[in-house]
């Protein structure tokens, strides 16, 4: 019987959890396969050669065999190149491999977004607000997963959106206008907040230099990844308050 390899493959671990009494499960990120699970036979053994080499937040190239749900990991290489995550940064890190964890379907490659995840850990690495960083990553997960943002027109009239002009967002649609906004009978949940027509046509120019639109940013990106979330919560923004509240 053949069996099926895969060699050195860009990846990320997203999170591991011990599995039997010597292994780990590993959920990970790849470039070329999407997101998926391998276990890593003997990773806790004190001489194992993948016990240091499985670390979150750095780039490595992986092998496995297998097929199915779960393939069995056959070698680690750190690449380097990323530096390491602490306080704040290692939070928002976090909560960027919960959003895969939770979004994004297995075996499901999806080059682009692998690119935005590195993008996004090393702007985490080397500034201080990192709050840009997260909503230029969120957009291009809602839009690799097939939600691309309207941000420069209304939906259902086309008008483009106008600065100064109040709007909210329908997240299975787009911006409309308040005054429309009021008369939607599909009574479905929205719970995205008012936004200036400032804000989305910055978000769409990818400028977070307006303190308004880095503030209306933020709640409408929570807003549609709850939406996708079907408003199941996050355990990463639950520790991130916990935090925030000592």
């Amino acid at each position: 019987m053949t069996v099926e390899r895969d060699t050195a493959h860009a990846a990320y671990v997203l999170h591991s959890h011990p599995y039997r009494e010597t292994s780990l499960l590993v959920d990970v990120f790849t470039r070329g396969r999407g997101r998926l699970t391998l276990v890593a036979r003997g990773a806790r053994r004190p001489r194992s050669v993948l016990r240091g080499q499985l670390m979150s937040f750095q780039p490595l190239a992986l092998s496995w065999f297998g097929k199915g749900e779960v393939r069995t990991l056959s070698r680690a290489e750190w690449v380097g190149g990323q530096p390491l995550l602490a306080g704040r940064a290692l939070l928002c890190g976090f909560y960027l491999n919960e959003l895969l964890q939770r979004l994004l379907p297995r075996d499901d490659a999806h080059e682009a977004l692998f690119e935005a995840y590195t993008v996004a850990l090393a702007g985490l690495s080397r500034v201080q607000d990192e709050a840009p960083v997260l909503r230029r990553f969120e957009r291009a997960l809602l839009k690799e997963l097939g939600y691309a943002l309207t941000l420069e027109h209304e939906i259902g009239s086309g008008q483009p959106i106008v600065s100064g002009k109040t709007y909210t967002y329908e997240p299975e649609r787009g911006p409309v206008p308040v005054a429309v906004a009021g008369r939607n009978s599909s009574g479905q949940r929205n719970d995205t907040p008012l936004l200036d027509g400032q804000a989305l046509l910055d978000i769409a120019r990818d400028d977070f230099s307006n303190p308004m639109t880095l503030v209306q940013a933020k709640s409408l990106m929570r807003a549609l990844i709850n939406h996708r979330l079907e408003y199941r919560p996050l355990q990463s923004r639950r520790i991130f308050q916990e935090l925030q509240d000592l």
